[in-house]
């Protein structure tokens, strides 16, 4: 059974992205515009690891990954925070007294084999073999 993953960003195109990329390497997506819409997806299915945007309206990531952490149902789902803020932010959100450090974090522009790893690594898969030739 293939893993699940919610990608939560406010950019279309980032969403489109993502879960294309995710969905060509056999993992099921699950997508959400922003925080809330995220909680809502969650409140009816728990995906196996959740990609977060930091920088969205309404609810913003951030908010959105302590929701997340504070949540006993919901803590155990890794999150890899996926944003164009610079490193200093995941510096940032890796000291927060209040949640555990985000399991991963990748910066935008994301190159699909960097998502892979990642997601690999979080949800305890072997990369795809290489195709013989």
């Amino acid at each position: 059974m293939a893993k699940t993953i919610l990608v939560v960003d406010d950019e279309p195109d980032v969403v489109t992205y993502l879960s294309a990329v995710l969905r060509d390497a056999g993992y099921d997506t699950m997508e959400a515009g922003d925080g809330e819409a995220a909680m809502a997806q969650l409140a009816r299915r728990r995906p196996d690891l959740i990609t977060l945007d930091i920088t969205m309206p309404e609810m913003t990531g951030v908010k959105t990954y302590r929701r997340l952490k504070e949540d006993e149902a919901l803590r155990a789902i890794p999150v890899v925070i996926v944003t164009g803020v610079t490193r200093d932010f995941q510096q940032f959100i890796s000291t927060r007294a209040q949640v555990p450090p985000p399991e991963g974090y990748l910066e935008k522009p994301v190159e699909p084999e960097q998502l892979l790893v990642e997601v690999r690594r979080l949800v305890g898969e072997a990369a795809p073999a290489a195709a013989s030739r």
